[in-house]
């Protein structure tokens, strides 16, 4: 087919936003990618998507003819996959851009978008409970990314959670991959995109109808599996159900709808053993002194949902609009048994190295449960007007969290006992009771001795705007050539109130009445926990009410102090020209931002009397860029590009209150003063685009960070008593601070080959690697110098693969992480580390038909633990593991 007849093709096809792929018959399906108009880079990509497509023809190049590169929104009619057409839009782009698309991310064992882009360059991945939450980008930490879905800016859903108290990090485990059409890394902001994204920014287009030329089509998940450390089963449902209606006396179909749902059900188990060090320089305690060791056994249930629909309506070409609303979120309860050994601090060091040392020992539960919940509601559409071309969106976010309860009860044994640990295997160390107190017999507790509860509502608000004017313009040769400018508002406020409820007389409540089992063994058999508490007997007894009793006042000031409300509105304009000569592009712009924040919050003195406070903030921020682009051959590109980008404080970063946090054992407070970080950013990089989706690159970057914004933790021991009841042994403090300067820099290594050229059935095989290296410098305290917390020197991913489409496809990937700095102490030796990690999982899928196929996933097949060290690698203060998934289940493609 000619690049004319597919020009003419495209005049009667329509999808509301931007492009898409038809597959053919035999391979369409629900999960082929659109490319939304509200994301400049892909969108762009739709030229050369059809270059491609013409030039498939008579050759395997990806690249295509340059002076295609000027057509803008088709409708593309071919035989290339999505992942393909996702190298073409990398390519292509007049930025740095890596793209992920559902039908790649689907080939894993993915649950959630967070382990959806770990696999792309430059990202890594924190973790909890086994899975991805927060995503880093080029080692700047989650609080500095932007996330956006079809455009629009996701809000936090639980600013308590956010790992450096930035409390802007988005929960990718609540974000499920079953929603994601494709997902795609920006390093390099474009003026048009939010210049908040020190990191990046990651943009998750929404699935779309698929042009198959069927009038209606249906994506079917059906699924199954288990969680071995626990033996519990999983759910997995996902159904995305569509098509093209309204025919006009033709073929042409004005009107697109599609609808979503997924539901995916797990009761994951987690075993976790926690140590805390004395932390003192006296003489004659040693480094290793304990002061608490934690046994703890968790069981969660998740229950991750999306649902959404989306209707397109185009009356020609020219002219598209449409309407989209998402509701996406986990359900999270969970129980926490835990054995704690409550050490003097001050042992006696045996020979063998081991520490003998006096404890008391208490057994308490944590029942809480949570709910993470996003909406998207988004109105907006684009016309092209034939000198102008406009885009524009309305859309309304929430962002909530809600705990409803979070009930914490604490038997203490009545007797002192004489413990021996040895922590050095630091992976298995040894705890062993030598006399006393038998801290594994529940006849060694009394009754109820501590009961604690709290709630917390948290809810962002935003309303968006955004209208981009396009002038295609002739000043130079370039295919391309565009001036752009526009406007953009984001209004937003964040709500969040706590209670609290620390009982100051309980009814006798034995713990024999409470644990219900027999005694067990857990972390694969090395440590005893005694009898598992549950929960019912309890939170009964404090429904009812009989034998409970609080302070009102005291209660009250705890949780005035953890309540806040902020208002940020943010004004935005740009102007953008791209241009160039020949084979080399120029991009360049500016965007001004302007900012109007006000915080209210209360301060509640020793006293317990409260007293409203509030801070404001107004600042204007002027962000240029310079991006170039250069072909040296249809498929060799290299780039040299200058952006800059902000990051605004978080919300605890700033709240000028005291925020006591009993279950977490931590005391925060942030600073009023603090400024948002600014970073001066360049970029180079050499890409040579393969056959079949294959890639070689290599990319350096730098970042000039200014005024970044670091968490100084302490740990202090308060008294049991006022504001700090409920406090035993060491506290974490934490504030924050501005560094006048930083850096980060460093090198992504992409690569991936597919052995097409080979004979037979070995021409299904191939395979994919990639590497970041990141040197970066802050200035942790006066005179001493460290890496950027969450900056892992190395990230990496490969994977081998087998594909036969249509037949079979078989991976295994694998993830490493280096070591990187967690926390920042007092000093060096309280620093807290993130160890390295690397994790395998396996994915498979064989068809049966083309309608009907089968998979069989492994995740965390070496049963990699979440590991943290306190200075250095021989001070472990937690480790906790989850073994292997396993997921089953029929796909089914109408």
């Amino acid at each position: 087919m000619s690049i004319k007849n597919i020009a003419l093709a495209a005049s009667s096809l329509f999808f509301v936003s931007g492009f898409t792929v038809e597959a053919p018959a035999a391979e369409a399906n629900a999960s082929t990618i659109g490319l939304e108009n509200p994301n400049p880079v892909l969108h762009l990509a739709s030229a050369n998507a059809l270059a491609n497509t013409a030039a498939a023809e008579d050759t395997e190049e990806t690249g295509g003819d340059r002076s295609i590169r000027a057509m803008d929104e088709i409708v593309v009619q071919g035989q290339r996959t999505s992942h393909t057409l996702a190298r073409t839009a990398e390519k292509d782009a007049e930025n740095i851009v890596s793209v992920m698309t559902y039908d790649e991310i689907r080939k894993l064992p993915i649950v959630n978008s967070a382990d959806a882009v770990r696999i792309i360059p430059g990202v890594q991945v924190e973790t909890d409970t086994g899975e991805g939450r927060f995503v880093n980008i080029r080692g700047l930490d989650s609080d500095l990314n932007s996330t956006t879905f079809g455009g629009v800016r996701l809000p936090p859903t639980d600013v308590t959670t956010s790992p450096y108290g930035g409390s802007r990090a988005v929960s990718f485990d609540a974000i499920p991959a079953e929603m994601i059409g494709a997902a795609t890394v920006t390093k390099t902001n474009r003026p048009e995109q939010e210049a908040e994204a020190l990191g990046g920014t990651i943009e998750i287009t929404p699935k779309t109808v698929p042009m198959t030329g069927k009038p209606y089509f249906a994506d079917v998940k059906l699924g199954s599996g288990v969680e071995t450390l626990r033996q519990t089963h999983i759910k997995d449902l996902a159904l995305t159900a569509g098509g093209r209606f309204g025919a006009k006396g033709g073929d042409y179909t004005p009107f697109s709808a599609l609808g979503i749902f997924s539901y995916y059900e797990d009761r994951r188990g987690v075993d976790d053993l926690e140590e805390a060090y004395t932390d003192m320089q006296t003489a004659g305690v040693p480094d290793r002194a304990q002061v608490t060791w934690d046994q703890r056994y968790y069981r969660q249930h998740k229950k991750r949902h999306v649902y959404g629909a989306e209707l397109g309506y185009s009356p020609d070409a020219d002219n598209k609009w449409y309407l989209r609303y998402y509701d996406f979120g986990i359900v999270q309860d969970y129980n926490r048994n835990e054995l704690q050994f409550n050490l003097s601090g001050n042992p006696t060091v045996n020979p063998d190295g081991s520490f003998s040392d006096t404890a008391t020992a208490q057994k308490d539960y944590r029942s809480t449960s949570e709910t993470f919940d996003t909406r998207v509601a988004q109105i907006g559409g684009s016309n092209d007007l034939e000198k102008v071309k406009l885009d524009y969106f309305v859309a309304h976010t929430q962002g909530s969290y809600d705990k409803p309860f979070d009930q914490i009860p604490v038997w203490a044994s009545s007797g002192t006992s004489t413990v021996t640990y040895n922590n050095q295997n630091s992976n298995f160390p040894s705890i062993t009771v030598n006399s006393g107190a038998n801290p594994y017999d529940i006849a060694s507790y009394g009754n109820l001795s501590q009961f604690g509860n709290s709630t917390q509502k948290s809810v962002t608000r935003d309303w968006s705007s955004k209208l981009n004017i396009a002038i295609p313009t002739r000043l130079t040769t370039y295919p391309t050539e565009e001036l752009k400018f526009g406007l953009g508002a984001r209004v937003r406020e964040f709500d969040q109130n706590v209670t609290t409820y620390t009982a100051t007389a309980l009814p006798s409540i034995p713990l024999s009445t409470a644990t219900p089992g027999g005694p067990l063994a857990y972390y694969d058999g090395h440590y005893q926990m005694g009898p598992l508490i549950s929960a019912a007997a309890v939170s009964t007894a404090f429904a009812n009410g009989a034998g409970f009793a609080n302070d009102p006042v005291i209660d009250a000031a705890n949780g005035a102090r953890a309540s806040y409300n902020v208002t940020e509105d943010v004004y935005a304009g740009y102007g953008q020209y791209q241009f160039g000569f020949g084979k080399l592009g120029i991009f360049s712009g500016l965007r001004v931002e302007s900012t109007r924040e006000k915080f209210n919050a209360f301060a509640v003195n020793d006293q317990n009397v409260i007293q409203p406070v509030s801070s404001a903030h107004n600042y204007t921020d002027f962000l240029p860029s310079l991006q170039t682009r250069y072909e040296f051959t249809p498929s060799i590109v290299g780039r040299a590009i200058y952006s800059s980008t902000i990051a605004r404080p978080g919300y605890n970063q700033q709240s000028p209150s005291l925020n006591i946090n009993l279950p977490a054992n931590l005391v925060s407070q942030g600073n009023s003063d603090i400024r948002p970080t600014h970073s001066h950013n360049i970029d180079l990089s050499i890409e040579n685009y393969l056959q079949n989706g294959g890639v070689v690159s290599f990319g350096l970057f730098y970042k000039d960070l200014h005024d970044y914004i670091v968490p100084t933790a302490t740990t202090q021991v308060f008294p049991n008593t006022g504001i700090f009841a409920g406090f035993t042994g060491p506290v974490k403090v934490i504030t924050f601070k501005n560094l006048p300067k930083s850096r980060t820099m460093g090198y992504e290594l992409d690569a991936e080959y597919r052995f097409a050229q080979l004979p037979g059935w070995w021409n299904g095989f191939g395979t994919s690697f990639n590497w970041t290296g990141i040197s970066s410098r802050i200035e942790e305290r006066p005179g001493e110098f460290t890496s950027l917390p969450s900056t892992a020197k190395n990230t990496g991913n490969a994977t081998l693969f087998y594909e036969i489409p249509h037949v079979l496809d078989l991976r295994i990937g694998a993830n490493y992480i280096a070591r990187s700095l967690f926390a920042i102490g007092g000093s060096s030796a309280t620093d807290i580390y993130s160890e390295a990690r690397t994790s395998l999982d396996f994915g498979s899928r064989y068809f049966i038909t083309d309608v009907f196929s089968v998979y069989l996933n492994a995740k965390n097949l070496t049963n990699t633990p979440l590991k943290y060290t306190e200075g250095s690698r021989g001070r472990p203060n937690q480790r906790e593991f989850y073994r292997e998934t396993i997921q089953l289940g029929v796909l089914l493609n109408f």
